[in-house]
């Protein structure tokens, strides 16, 4: 039997993932989809990037932006509390609420009007499950339902005229994530874990494919070109010695974005994930294994803002998980599976240094079931709100073909500047 070659395992993926349309890229770190035809910058055209951060295993939004002024918190987190006092206290945002002080990057950029938080917020779905709370947020529906992802939903209707650049969507991962799965064309990128390919292998892989198979030939190019843009600027910050390894990880898929999008041939839409948030146990206050997650998702977000340079100023940058946590500590110090959470809005492009919320209390009966804090805000409406004013997509697509079902989820007006 002959031996099959990288084309062949090529071919057997993108007939086993149809849907994907995602080829192997050979000797680069690469997974790439089809790329849309490059498109010469256009002077003074707006060029606005959109970068979606999804927070695998529901954030304790209540850790993460305690509601300090609420006098029922501190007595349900005897032991987790953020508190306003002592080595390690909450950093203020308003009267009512604060940042966790591992946050104290995101702090910095809210102070500075580059970020906001929407507190008490959750997608449509109100049941438990990561699974389907994760299909949830990113098919967009109240349900698993939809086998294609919002935000490539979204991509696909774009508006064009005035853009600099077509939307290219980036996955930043080894396999497309459900949000961007769908019509529009997206490729995907991984740190390098092995040493980069010489050229002239390259050059012989990509002769081998023009040769054999035009089409995986056109994805390999892609994918040579998209590694050239993530690599320019040297090496990873994530090599840097004495960086923790959490830290080190998060950092690394954020500066490959970064640069990326950066590039003036670069994708526009990006969705990258960072998993670990499941706090059962030991979830700790000020500092312990939420605070480490928290601390290197902020040197992550800072990154994008120093990476992405210039382009920062068009940028938003949304922060979603697929639900919270419930409002009481348990007996192992940690927090389990709830409802409402926060979701994080940065970027040059953003009208921040607030928080939004329609704060429902918490006590007893005003937590959903008796347990969760309860959701007030749909976070469908915030996505909605970013899509229409930094993107330019109408309320009818949002409401039709964006986020199907969600007639009655009002698009949040003057999230973006």
């Amino acid at each position: 039997m002959a031996k099959p070659d990288l084309a062949d395992f090529a071919r057997a993926d993108a007939v086993l993932c149809p849907s994907r349309r995602v080829f192997l890229a050979g000797a680069t770190s690469l997974t790439a989809a089809l790329m849309m035809p490059r498109v010469a910058s256009a002077a003074g055209a707006r060029d606005p990037r959109l970068v979606v951060v999804i927070l695998r295993g529901a954030l304790d939004g209540l850790s993460a932006v305690p509601p300090i002024g609420d006098p029922t918190y501190e007595s349900l987190r005897p032991d987790i509390a953020i508190k306003q006092a002592g080595p390690k206290p909450a950093l203020p945002l308003d009267g009512m609420f604060a940042l966790n002080p591992a946050l104290a990057k995101v702090h910095g950029m809210v102070k500075r009007g580059e970020a906001l938080v929407v507190h008490a917020a959750a997608t449509g779905y109100r049941e438990r499950s990561h699974f389907d709370g994760q299909d949830a947020l990113e098919n967009g529906t109240s349900a698993k339902s939809l086998d294609t992802g919002w935000l490539n939903r979204a991509m696909a209707e774009l508006p064009t005229a005035g853009r600099a650049v077509p939307a290219r969507g980036l996955g930043i991962g080894a396999t497309v994530p459900l949000i961007l799965r769908g019509p529009a064309p997206v490729v995907s990128w991984i740190p390098p874990k092995l040493d980069a390919a010489k050229e002239d292998t390259i050059d012989r892989l990509a002769a081998l494919y023009a040769a054999r198979d035009p089409e995986l030939s056109r994805a390999f190019e892609a994918g040579v070109e998209i590694d050239r843009m993530a690599n320019a600027g040297g090496a990873m910050q994530s090599a840097t010695p004495g960086v923790k390894r959490l830290q080190a990880g998060f950092v690394s898929l954020a500066q490959g974005a970064a640069r990326l999008m950066a590039s003036s041939e670069g994708p526009r839409v990006a969705a990258l994930s960072y998993d670990g948030w499941d706090t059962h146990v030991k979830e700790g206050s000020s500092d312990g294994r939420l605070a480490g997650l928290l601390g290197a998702l902020d040197l992550a977000l800072d990154t994008l803002r120093t990476g992405l340079g210039d382009a920062w100023k068009e940028t938003a940058v949304i922060v979603v998980t697929e639900f919270g946590r419930t409002a009481r500590e348990n007996g192992a110090d940690g927090t389990d599976h709830g409802t409402g959470t926060v979701a994080f809005l940065l970027g040059g492009a953003v009208k921040g240094g607030r928080v939004i919320a329609d704060w429902p209390g918490l006590k007893e009966a005003q937590l959903l079931d008796g347990r969760d804090l309860a959701p007030t805000t749909d976070l469908r409406a915030v996505l909605k709100g970013v899509l229409a004013d930094h993107l330019g997509l109408s309320a009818a697509v949002l409401r039709d073909k964006v986020f199907p079902g969600s007639e009655n989820v009002a698009p949040h007006a003057g999230l973006i500047v």
